[in-house]
């Protein structure tokens, strides 16, 4: 039986590099569809990296703003080494969070908790957004209290609906808010 509300998306301002210290932006062609990508083969060290830091690598590249993001940063990475101590506070701006609803309901009611302080301040609500878009998986037991009658699965609904149905109207009004 499925959770009966949809995965809930919170869409935030997406970020891209204002900055190429390395040169990294570039075009990949598929087709006739032309993508924007960061090359790590831009960076000295690139190559020595484990797999993990490549992520992150480009992950700094495709985010680098001169002043969260910077180029020391990028080159710290670059000569990342395994057997230092790390010296070098590294960002990593996710361009999706995933959460299950046991630490997403939270995130939504910190979200409304916030906006509400701000309207009572006087100020714009609808400033208050995630960073980042998330991702809100709803992974919900259903209980089976009714089986083997033709009914059982309207009624086993309804059962669920009385039990959760404010935490699905919470969750609803967050897909939208």
């Amino acid at each position: 039986m499925e959770a009966p509300v949809a995965p809930i998306r919170i869409e935030g301002d997406g970020f891209v590099s204002t900055v190429n210290s390395f040169g990294a932006k570039s075009t990949l062609t598929v087709g006739s569809t032309d993508y924007e990508i960061f090359r790590i083969d831009t960076v000295p060290g690139f190559d020595k990296l484990p797999f993990s830091l490549k992520v992150l690598l480009e992950n700094l590249l495709r985010t680098e703003d001169g002043a969260n993001v910077t180029k020391a940063q990028i080159e710290a990475l670059g000569s990342w080494d395994a057997n230092a101590e790390p010296n070098t506070e590294i960002q990593f701006t996710p361009a999706r969070v995933v959460m299950q609803d046991f630490t997403g309901v939270p995130c939504i009611v910190d979200l409304a908790t916030m906006r509400e302080a701000v309207t009572a301040l006087g100020g714009d609500p609808n400033k208050i957004n995630p960073l980042s878009p998330a991702e809100m998986v709803i992974d919900h037991s259903v209980i089976a209290d009714l089986f083997g009658t033709e009914n059982a699965l309207e009624r086993n609904v309804e059962i669920e609906y009385e039990r959760n149905g404010e935490r699905y109207q919470f969750l609803r009004w967050g897909q939208t808010a």
